[in-house]
């Protein structure tokens, strides 16, 4: 192995230990920076929509409009995103799961059913390929439609934006 790929391979491994530490620390519920982490995620929600408001510029007349339509734009978002890095690093490996218990956050959305039927196939040592190749094809399949839905959701959000209000949308990754 050449010296550039044992090089790339262990700055890889530095970022990701440094991830899992910050992980952990967040878990713990540790501070930093004078931010709580952890807690109740209503509130942290709650925080983060106040945030967007005033990013936005909104009043509250405006953002009575907005809100809802962007939390649906959130939500699709994280479906259509699919598992991404928290795979590699420990995130819902072996059927486990982060944040709240399915019957504390609602029901389960279509992506999120495929993943854990996916996940529970590829934890099977006795499941065939043509197994792991349906349960595959029923995530991406799930995914898509997530895509198709946000698609539509994020039209939606952006019927009612200013040009402005779109311009931040758009920086901050909920708008193409």
């Amino acid at each position: 192995m050449s010296r550039w790929k044992v090089a790339g391979l262990a700055a890889l491994l530095v970022v990701a230990v440094t991830a899992c530490a910050g992980l952990a620390l967040a878990q713990q519920g540790g501070q930093g920076g004078g931010r709580q982490w952890g807690g109740d995620p209503e509130q942290m929600r709650q925080r983060m929509m106040e945030r967007m408001k005033e990013t936005l510029g909104a009043d509250d007349e405006e953002w009575a409009i907005i809100a809802p339509r962007l939390e649906k734009v959130q939500t699709l978002a994280r479906q259509a995103g699919g598992g991404g890095v928290g795979f590699l690093f420990g995130g819902r490996r072996g059927g486990g799961r982060r944040g709240p218990a399915p019957e504390q956050q609602g029901e389960q959305s279509a992506v999120e059913k495929a993943a854990d039927s996916l996940r529970a196939v590829l934890n099977d040592e006795t499941a065939t390929a043509a197994q792991v190749k349906e349960s595959l094809s029923a995530y991406r399949e799930a995914r898509e439609k997530a895509r198709q839905e946000l698609a539509k959701a994020q039209e939606n959000l952006r019927e009612v934006l200013s040009v402005k209000q779109e311009a931040q949308l758009v920086l901050m990754g909920l708008l193409e």
